[in-house]
């Protein structure tokens, strides 16, 4: 089972695209999402980004994906609908009402969420975070440094959050109750749970920094890497239907 951001091995067309193109496709789809407010074109890009999860075998990572995402723009949803009034009432408040414009804001600020994460975290499982450096620094002349500094963020992610799981695991058996419902309990296991994982982390830190410059770390350059990232139609094509789907959102 791939964990979180885990490249997934596969030969999807998704798979088989230039890092390069498949990075800067997904931020330019995010800006587009960003950039329409019209609530039927950002449904078709949402249905777009499953149909790519679907066509490479991800809909099991991308349906975790919408639900924390879910969870974010439904926040920012009911603050929209607590503090704009706009349009018809349909709701009276004490300090003003909800509006059918006050919910289309925010029905789109879901919609635009969701459809500009999917891309985003696809691209980090059909690519591996090697190829996805490496091609940036090649192809788009990113420093090396700043590269090296991404791809260790992206990587410590899931190794963080196995670490934080086997110390829970560990403070259950000692007979911390994790599963408390009291806010104020919760809080109190903060401090059993991070503590020890802040040590991990530094640990961890420390030996990737020595690691590192063993290998050579500030002797990298752009040509450094072995491998070539070249570009074929499909890649041509792949840019073009996103720099068009961009032309659409910013005229809509």
């Amino acid at each position: 089972m791939a964990k979180f951001l885990e490249y997934v091995p596969g030969d999807s067309i998704l798979h088989r695209l230039n890092p390069t193109v498949k990075l800067m496709g997904a931020l330019v789809f995010a800006i587009a999402c960003f950039a329409t407010a019209n609530p039927i074109l950002l449904a078709l890009m949402l249905a777009c980004g499953l149909a790519l999860a679907a066509s490479c075998g991800m809909l099991r990572q991308t349906a975790g994906i919408m639900k924390a995402v879910a969870m974010f723009s439904a926040i920012l949803a009911i603050i929209q609908l607590l503090t704009v009034s706009s349009g018809q009432q349909l709701l009276p408040l004490p300090w003003g009402y909800v509006g059918t414009d006050s919910l289309r804001a925010a029905a789109t600020t879901v919609l635009r969420l969701e459809a500009a994460a999917i891309p985003l975290f696809l691209v980090f499982y059909v690519t591996k975070i090697s190829d996805l450096t490496n091609a940036a620094v090649k192809n788009l002349r990113v420093p090396y440094k700043y590269a090296f500094t991404f791809a260790s963020t992206v990587r410590f992610i899931p190794v963080f959050l196995n670490d934080m799981q086997g110390i829970m695991e560990a403070q259950t058996a000692r007979g911390v109750a994790f599963d408390t419902v009291g806010p104020l309990a919760k809080i109190r296991l903060i401090v059993p749970l991070c503590v020890p994982l802040l040590v991990q982390s530094v640990r961890k830190t420390n030996s990737a920094a020595i690691a590192a410059e063993v290998r050579g770390f500030n002797l990298r350059t752009q040509a450094s890497g072995y491998k070539e990232y070249p570009f074929a139609a499909r890649d041509a094509v792949a840019t073009v239907l996103v720099a068009a789907l961009l032309l659409v959102a910013i005229a809509l």
